[in-house]
């Protein structure tokens, strides 16, 4: 806690744009992490009941999004997240039954049954695209429209510290460093890539220096410190409406389980037992609370947003049950593509 309480106050910028949050906004913080939580552990829950297969969860990991999601502008700026980013979908907009929908793969799910990859371009969250990395010259594209129509607007993507390697994330980063597009990459390295350590794919051990290479500004924020991801993005968004160019934030978090719920066995044999200690002592939710409580929030208070965001979540999968009936047409496969074969 000291150390989590340091980080909030170590960087004179950051401490002042955590300064400026009014208490309603530190709140809604507070339940998008229980949000995001709590939308993986009904995920868990049907996977253990049998209703879907497995699910990719972003346990340990809530606040690399919710913290930069909180610190972007709503109905404007727009988001590409990755799988483990799916709290960008609700906390921007998306009700937490659809995101449970896409899992179930119903006709009314937000991609009508195609793919369980959720977004919401009407929030400003684009889908995620499976191969990890592709989104950063999507998020670059994008912010290219921003520049060019003169919109103080931002685009923001994840990167995974695997898909670092990828051509698509060098080649989408540096043509966003050489146009100066208003776009902001978060590395959210987690400590391994699909079941490879960091250790084993990244020789330098950190990525302090990957900005740097590209010619851009960097810096990187404590992933589990939601205050700390959510000033280190104001910050950078303030630069990109500016006209400064991108950025490059490095999200320091652990991946709390394995690839996806049936590998998680493997996943404690191939990461060592200290980093799960490690990292379990750093709860993103346990720590903001004891934060606040700290900060003079009544544990009543705490208690009245868990019981609120906890209820919204079983109404969710309630409502989403409903739908695994609703399953789409085979032919409705060939509607909203760009080409098909003729007869």
């Amino acid at each position: 806690m000291r150390a989590f309480r340091e980080t909030t106050e170590r960087d004179p910028e950051r401490a002042a744009a955590v300064a400026r949050l009014p208490v309603e906004p530190k709140l809604g913080l507070y339940a998008g992490l229980l949000r995001a939580r709590l939308h993986d552990i009904q995920l868990k829950r049907w996977v253990r009941t049998g209703v879907i297969s497995k699910a990719w969860l972003g346990t340990g990991e809530e606040a690399t999004t919710v913290g930069p999601v909180h610190a972007l502008e709503r109905g404007r700026d727009v988001v590409a997240p990755m799988i483990r980013n799916a709290a960008a979908c609700c906390e921007l907009g998306l009700p937490v039954s659809d995101m449970l929908r896409a899992y179930l793969g119903s006709e009314d799910s937000p991609a009508r049954g195609r793919d369980l990859h959720v977004g919401a371009w009407a929030q400003g969250v684009l889908q995620p695209i499976s191969h990890v990395g592709d989104m950063v010259p999507v998020t670059c594209g994008i912010a290219l429209t921003f520049k060019i129509r003169q919109e103080p607007r931002v685009a923001l993507t994840w990167v995974g510290d695997g898909s670092t390697k990828t051509a698509a994330a060098h080649e989408g980063t540096n043509f966003a460093a050489v146009q100066k597009v208003p776009a902001i990459f978060i590395i959210q390295n987690n400590q391994v890539a699909l079941g490879t350590r960091l250790d084993q794919h990244h020789l330098p051990g950190t990525f302090d220096d990957w900005a740097a290479s590209y010619g851009i500004p960097g810096a990187a924020f404590d992933g589990n410190n939601v205050l700390d991801a959510y000033a280190a993005t104001t910050l950078a968004a303030e630069r990109c409406r500016r006209g400064e160019g991108p950025a490059l934030l490095v999200a320091e978090t652990f991946r709390m389980g394995g690839h996806a719920t049936h590998d998680e066995r493997e996943a404690r044999d191939t990461v060592p037992a200290a980093l799960f200690e490690h990292w379990g002592k750093r709860d993103p939710i346990g720590m903001y609370e004891e934060y606040l409580k700290a900060d003079g929030i009544t544990v009543k208070r705490l208690e009245e947003i868990e019981a609120a965001v906890t209820a919204e979540v079983e109404r969710a999968a309630e409502q989403a049950v409903q739908s695994r009936d609703r399953m789409p047409p085979g032919e409705s496969a060939l509607e909203g593509v760009y080409a098909r074969q003729g007869r």
